[in-house]
């Protein structure tokens, strides 16, 4: 999957579940880690910890399995690696 084809993926995926203050930043030529970083919020633990799991259920779905995550069990924050596009 292309880069740009993943990045539309999570922000099709955070849309889908009402994500709130949804950013994209492009760190191309800034950063190794990845190419953009996306950036939401939820409404609460749970609906931060529902977005975490779909946006790495759905990369999975598609053929791209995450590499990591973090803080997905507390639900207060999470991160989701997909490598190429980290949320």
């Amino acid at each position: 999957m292309q880069i740009e084809q993943l990045k539309q993926l999570v922000l099709d995926t955070l849309a889908d579940m009402k994500a709130r203050d949804v950013s994209v930043i492009d760190v191309r030529g800034k950063t190794a880690v990845t190419d953009f970083m996306v950036v939401a919020s939820g409404t609460s633990d749970r609906h931060v910890k529902a977005l975490a799991q779909t946006v790495a259920f759905r990369a999975k779905d598609a053929g791209e399995s995450p590499l990591g995550s973090e803080g997905v069990n507390e639900g207060e924050w999470a991160l989701v690696d997909l490598n190429g596009v980290v949320v």
